[in-house]
């Protein structure tokens, strides 16, 4: 049963949020500041309540197959998922405060304090690490800002008339997967000689089979545990840095939101092996030089000793409207990179196409007449 839980101010009652400039727990009422270690007493007490077990997850030893299909053979996990909408109550207005099975931190829709559901990360979810924020609401939109003005295609109104709809600080769940890897690489490379006589151009193609083997370690590989967040917007906002994670507290989740995770770690595995897969070929690809081309014919990979941890990563996720078209723009909350799709001005890219055209024509020209065609 989860229970809403609330950091109050000491000095004036106020709801304490974490600041990202300090790094520390403040009242926005008496700007008071506290440690977070200070706080750290209250996710004691909440485990000792849940019976908490450690969520990091030994992963058997696994045997996998050659090319892209091999899995890892795991631990039975005891996390699980939630079902349907909970309804709260706010400790501080009696207002309803109403999150789905997975909403693990909010804030009330009618005084605005900062809440965390304390039993959706407490016991067997309670997460092994978190980063905490270090870009705040401000930064996310200036950050916006800087990445619209750069695009050079976008259309010109586009910068003026995009709305901001939404902007949303969410620590998102990861799983992080630790594993090490033996990989054999086969590729194809390629040289190209070229030549010509009074009467011919020639090309000459050989074609060589390259054969690379290693063994690797990786740590750390972030998978993302929630179905709101696409995939593959997760992944180009990284990296995030690990070294700045810290043990979980939940103060740290103070004034942002944050969810659970809905993908259970044995259906991350398939992602993380194919990310290790990835970054094994291409690592083993850097090694081969002095070819023209080079493309991966085959490979296996195995993938052992595997450990499965749990962590909370920053992310702002800011909406904007532009034409009656939706846009959604993720912003890694540790490191400030952001990512997004922006439309494209199509009277730009015509002015491209026509200078291209312009500087062109000459040369062709000069080419032409040189070969007696005009």
């Amino acid at each position: 049963m989860s229970e809403l839980f609330e950091y109050k101010c000491p000095a004036c009652g106020g709801a304490l949020q974490f600041d990202t400039a300090t790094q520390k727990m403040k009242c926005p009422y008496c700007e008071s500041e506290y440690d977070v270690s200070m706080l750290q007493g209250v996710d004691e007490r909440l485990s000792q309540q849940q019976g908490a077990q450690p969520v990091q997850q030994q992963v058997n030893e696994a045997q996998s197959v050659t090319g892209d299909s091999f899995s890892w053979q795991n631990q039975q996990s005891s996390w699980s998922a939630n079902e349907g909408m909970n309804v709260y109550i706010c400790n501080s207005c009696g207002g309803e405060i109403v999150g789905d099975a997975n909403t693990a931190a909010t804030s009330c829709p009618y005084c605005g304090n900062p809440v965390v559901m304390s039993g959706m990360l407490s016991g067997d979810l309670k997460p092994d690490f978190v980063i905490p924020f270090k870009h705040d609401k401000n930064g996310a939109k200036n950050a916006l800002k800087q990445y619209v003005g750069k695009k050079k295609f976008a259309p010109s109104t586009f910068k003026s008339e995009n709305r901001l709809n939404e902007i949303k600080g969410i620590y998102v769940p990861f799983w992080l997967f630790d594993s090490n890897a033996s990989a054999s690489v086969t590729y194809t490379g390629t040289r190209v000689r070229t030549w010509s006589d009074s009467k011919y151009n020639y090309t000459e193609t050989s074609y060589f089979d390259i054969y690379r083997a290693g063994y690797m370690s990786f740590m750390n590989i972030p998978v993302d545990g929630s179905t709101k967040m696409p995939d593959e917007l997760m992944e180009s906002i990284e990296p995030f840095n690990f070294n700045e994670a810290v043990p979980f507290q939940t103060a740290y989740l103070a004034g942002f939101l944050a969810d659970k995770y809905d993908v259970t770690m044995e259906n991350s595995t398939d992602r993380a092996n194919q990310r290790i897969k990835t970054s094994c070929e291409d690592t083993l690809k850097t090694t081969v030089s002095g070819f023209s081309t080079v493309t991966t014919k085959s490979s296996a990979v195995q993938i052992y000793g595997g450990v499965a941890k749990y962590a909370l990563y920053p992310v702002w996720i800011l909406n904007t409207e532009y034409k009656g078209e939706k846009l959604t723009f993720g912003m890694n909350g540790q490191t400030g990179k952001i990512v997004g799709n922006i439309p494209v001005s199509k009277a730009k890219l015509a002015g491209l196409f026509a200078a291209i055209t312009v500087v062109g024509t000459p040369l062709i020209f000069g080419v032409a007449r040189l070969f007696g065609i005009f």
